[in-house]
């Protein structure tokens, strides 16, 4: 359930929002701009063509400062912490004691600490967790007064790189500390869109100020959460909530990328996560898994919403969409949903239900438009 309109908190770049014209919706207990008058269309070929800027203050920081922070956050989530060299950023997922997901989040090795990034809607729950498993072990330091701006698209580094010299050095999935007129900035290049770009944090007060800067450059427009679900979609990226949660394994979601050898059967540090022995008996085939996630394209103009059923040719009920829409960028309706194994290869053919209606579909190959990340 939505906070109602007076208990929704605002994000520090709120009145601007209001000042660009953006629409304002409930999100994660904030309110925060759905779309902008340039509409989601536009928002979203802008973001793939040039640079969206996008506030995504609502999601929460976290630094665990300390010489045992790398091996204690280990212990919460199935991949390699220890390894991480500074400067280097990994996805990772924090898991429930049966092996299930209670967040997907990022982390940067900061040199001494490690910076935490998990989803706004999650943000208290996880703080709370990884308090009460490893508080002992290391210092777990919220920073929620802090912003954060994701500037994203291919034209995102030469916006950037202007305000932040520097910045343009940075590859994928590696992060760095920036100083912008006297405030501490921390970069990642990353990002939820499939495009190059950029990941921001800056201090609450400064937000504003650092986000007008951005603005001002002639590549940079304001991007809402709109078209951010359109862009992530495409990118065949899950959204918390919609195509995982605490009844999903990483293995049923098709994560399992980001589970590195070293934490798997047979690796140096092989398990010593919560639920390991499901995840890892679900990674070696020794426990069958009942769903897979895959990516779906209709065969028809019509879009395919999220809990529309999925049946086989037959038309049984076989699962669910969990996120889907018209994607802007190949100009088809693209799913993601959840079917048995046998039914999860590319070229499947299967039905949703829309409107009590058949739409003929079919399993696609993930992302659906080809990821641009820059690694140098």
């Amino acid at each position: 359930m939505s906070a109602p309109q007076e208990e929704l908190q605002k994000t520090p770049l709120h009145a601007l929002h209001l000042e660009l014209g953006a629409r304002m919706v409930p999100f994660a207990g904030y309110s925060m701009p759905v779309q902008y008058p340039a509409g989601l269309m536009a928002e979203h070929h802008h973001t793939r063509t040039s640079a969206g800027l996008f506030d995504v203050s609502h999601m929460g920081q976290l630094r665990l400062v300390g010489q045992d922070a790398a091996a204690a956050f280990e212990t919460l989530v199935p991949v390699d912490v220890i390894d991480l060299a500074p400067g280097k950023q990994r996805y990772g997922l924090l898991l429930t004691d049966e092996g299930t997901i209670i967040d997907d989040l990022m982390f940067v090795n900061r040199g001494g600490e490690l910076f935490v990034i998990v989803n706004g809607a999650c943000k208290t729950g996880d703080l709370a967790h990884i308090q009460d498993r490893i508080g002992s072990r290391c210092q777990v330091v919220p920073m929620f007064d802090r912003g954060l701006l994701a500037l994203q698209g291919p034209r995102a580094v030469d916006a950037l790189s202007r305000v932040l010299p520097g910045v343009e050095k940075l590859v994928f999935m590696t992060g760095a500390g920036f100083q912008w007129q006297g405030a501490d900035l921390f970069v990642t290049r990353s990002g939820y869109t499939g495009e190059d770009g950029f990941e921001i944090s800056v201090p609450g007060e400064r937000a504003q100020a650092f986000a007008r800067e951005l603005l001002a450059q002639e590549e940079v427009k304001p991007v809402g959460l709109g078209a951010r679900n359109s862009l992530r979609l495409e990118a065949g990226l899950c959204l918390y909530g919609n195509d995982i949660d605490t009844t999903t394994t990483p293995v049923e979601a098709a994560l399992q990328w980001a589970i590195q050898k070293v934490r798997r059967t047979g690796g140096g540090r092989a398990g010593g996560f919560p639920g390991a022995e499901r995840v890892l008996a679900q990674l070696d085939g020794r426990e069958a898994v009942a769903r897979k996630r895959v990516g779906l394209v209709a065969l028809e103009r019509v879009p395919v919403r999220e809990h529309a059923e999925l049946q086989d040719t037959q038309g049984q009920r076989v699962g669910e969409v969990t996120s889907g829409l018209l994607g802007p960028s190949i100009d088809k309706p693209i799913a993601m949903g959840y079917v048995p194994p046998q039914l999860a290869a590319t070229g499947t053919r299967l039905q949703a239900v829309v409107r009590g209606k058949p739409v003929a579909m079919e399993v696609g190959a993930m992302p659906f438009v080809p990821n641009r990340y820059y690694r140098g």
